[in-house]
């Protein structure tokens, strides 16, 4: 049993680690609390049984065709602002470090109930383990005018707020906090670290494929529009609150089909609201927002292959030629020297390949760099680089997750990886994570000069120097600093295929 600040709670012990699940952090945000800030929940009376995963947000289904390779579970109820611990030692003496985590799920799918995201992995290596449930796509990241800004984000905050109050009853230290994510989690969590609200709750970062961004907020103002025209209500919070839950899940996933990693469109993001994120989180970090804090970020080498196999994307950009370039460096906002660059480096390269690249390194490498570079603090930066025992999937987006949480014999994690995933490496990249949670080191050189980047693939895992940094510089003098730039029109499109066609950066068959 532990007592949290709202009333006690009793867990279960599982093969040495306590498990606490569905705490709630804040009251459930629906009716009056529907798109405001998340609020404190009511206390209660006695021992509250934590023994099962609380309720998911809401949320659409994956595709049929991601469905295949991710898992989301849903579990039914309103008091989804909720959170689970993992504990070696759920005594207040303990004082051991603790490792918040936030899911991903493009700020629209996920949940901390997801198999491969089992916190027993690092509460049985000596960590506090944390994953958190908060509100996603438009009730957690639409904008209105009537309604505050990033609800999702705000409950984060509360969550990581309550882990400073009450984590010393579960044995954790509030004072070794590291605060971590993948993809969108990784965005949140940047965006978070660099929030002036944050400061002294957190002490170190992980950021995995994921960098510290602000969206545009006319971009999210598309998403709520489109919303809005489909259901035939006016774009406010106060409307959107009126429709069934359901209609407005299944509009909203009808609409979120236009956008994609890939090719832009409309979208959720974390938006500047003068308030909780005043500024861009990028920029805020790397002018000296969060001092103290260390981070841990990287990638996969194949980011963008999760994106494109699933539904056949992979040769249809393949026989796009032209045209998915020229949608690429509209995406990006660079020049035909960028992808003719990126032939010339890589020749054998199919169009997919070259332009999945160039998004993934313009909308993550780049900041991540700048990221690195831009702090004092130690930064320690990594590349997952196993490829995936699944056709055509190679190191992809989410691909690492069952290596880092060891939990590669979950079902639902050899649903990306295959069978046959190499135990060593497992090993290796969850004992590196809880090194840098423990002590703020993973056990390899400090990002500096010479760009150390640690490279987690076939066989011993090792030191690679620069190893992105050929394609990284093509955009140094070529292209504007990420950001999500208008769609070209189709002129302007045909305009891109003739120069790239007379560059060379097309592929000669």
């Amino acid at each position: 049993m532990a007592r949290t600040p709202y009333g006690a709670v009793r867990g279960r012990w599982e093969q040495d680690v306590a498990a606490f699940r569905g705490i709630p952090y804040a009251a459930p945000p629906f009716g009056p609390r529907r798109f405001r800030p998340p609020v404190p929940p009511e206390p209660w009376d006695g021992v509250r049984d934590a023994g099962a995963f609380g309720p998911t947000a809401p949320k659409p289904p994956y595709s049929e065709a991601f469905a295949r390779y991710l898992s989301d579970p849903v579990v039914p109820g309103d008091d989804c602002l909720n959170l689970n611990v993992w504990t070696p030692d759920p005594s207040p003496k303990a004082r051991l470090p603790v490792f918040v985590w936030l899911h991903g799920g493009a700020l629209t799918r996920g949940s901390s109930a997801v198999p491969v995201y089992d916190g027993r992995t690092f509460a049985r290596d000596g960590v506090v383990f944390v994953s958190v449930n908060y509100r996603l796509g438009v009730e957690g990241y639409g904008l209105f005018p009537d309604a505050p800004a990033n609800p999702g984000l705000r409950d984060q905050l509360a969550a990581l707020r309550w882990v400073h109050e009450a984590i010393t009853a579960f044995g954790g230290d509030p004072d070794r906090v590291t605060l971590g994510g993948q993809s969108a989690g990784a965005i949140s969590a940047g965006a978070l670290v660099a929030a002036p609200q944050t400061r002294g709750l957190v002490r170190r970062a992980v950021l995995q494929s994921g960098p510290p961004e602000a969206t545009d907020r006319d971009k999210v103002r598309r998403v709520v529009r489109r919303m809005a025209n489909r259901l035939k209500v006016p774009a406010t919070a106060e409307a959107f609150a009126a429709v069934d839950r359901g209609h407005l899940l299944r509009v909203q996933a009808d609409v979120g089909r236009l956008g994609s990693p890939l090719l832009g469109g409309p979208a959720f993001g974390i938006v500047i609201d003068d308030d909780l994120v005043p500024r861009d989180p990028l920029e805020a970090l790397t002018d000296g927002a969060a001092p103290g804090v260390g981070f841990l970020t990287g990638w996969t080498r194949d980011e963008y292959r999760l994106w494109l196999v699933p539904g056949g994307l992979l040769d249809r950009v393949d026989r796009l030629g032209a045209v998915a370039l020229a949608g690429a460096m509209a995406r990006c906002r660079c020049g035909s020297e960028v992808p003719r660059g990126y032939r010339a480096l890589h020749p054998e390269a199919g169009t997919a390949e070259i332009v999945g690249q160039m998004v993934t390194d313009h909308l993550l490498r780049l900041p991540l760099h700048r990221l690195a570079d831009g702090r004092t603090e130690p930064s320690y930066v990594y590349e997952f680089a196993w490829p995936s025992g699944r056709p055509r999937l190679g190191a992809c987006h989410a691909l690492e997750l069952g290596f880092v949480f060891d939990s590669g014999d979950e079902p639902d994690a050899r649903k990306l990886a295959g069978e046959g995933a190499p135990r060593e490496l497992a090993e290796a990249m969850h004992g590196a994570w809880v090194r840098f949670v423990s002590d703020g080191s993973p056990g390899w050189e400090r990002w500096d000069a010479g760009h150390p980047v640690r490279v987690f693939g076939d066989g011993e895992p090792h030191l690679a120097h620069g190893p992105r940094d050929r394609e990284l510089a093509l955009w140094t003098a070529t292209a504007t600093a990420p950001g999500e730039p208008a769609p070209a029109s189709a002129p302007e499109l045909r305009s891109v295929v003739r120069r790239l066609r007379r560059s060379g950066a097309l592929r000669r068959s």
